[in-house]
């Protein structure tokens, strides 16, 4: 008598991949995107100064007027070192001149972070007051 042996049938290999658990996790993040999106957008209301300064877009050297904390204002030219202390109708009398001369000179804003916003706008003002078009605020680079 001949013992059967018995022959185990050899099972094939899926290639397949099971993305079931993909989409479980796809939906899980879609909700979640979901409930936070809503609370990322709050926002809250600010009573801003208003201004007519125009963005700044040339390539020569700039004028730049710096103020500081307690809101005296300063002017230096392209070329000098140091700035010059001027009262704000100084100023505008000095820019008005340079602006007749130049009718694309371009102004920077220079503050520290720590002056009032209500400063650095007053500052602008008297740009605008001399008839300068070009104002734009220096910041820092991060």
């Amino acid at each position: 008598m001949t013992a059967a042996i018995p022959r185990r049938k050899r099972r094939k290999l899926k290639s397949e991949i099971n993305v079931v658990p993909y989409i479980d996790v796809m939906l899980v993040l879609l909700i979640i995107f979901m409930v936070t999106a809503p609370l990322l957008t709050l926002s809250f209301e600010v009573d801003l100064p208003s201004s007519t300064a125009k963005a700044l877009e040339s390539k020569q050297d700039p004028v730049i007027v710096s103020v500081r904390a307690d809101g005296q204002l300063s002017l230096t030219l392209p070329g000098a070192k140091d700035p010059e202390a001027m009262d704000p109708g100084a100023l505008q009398a000095q820019l008005g001149a340079l602006a007749s001369q130049d009718k694309n000179l371009r102004v920077i804003v220079a503050a520290d972070k720590t002056v009032a916003y209500e400063k650095v706008v007053s500052a602008m003002d008297v740009i605008k007051a001399a008839k300068i078009e070009k104002v734009g605020l220096a910041t820092d680079a991060r």
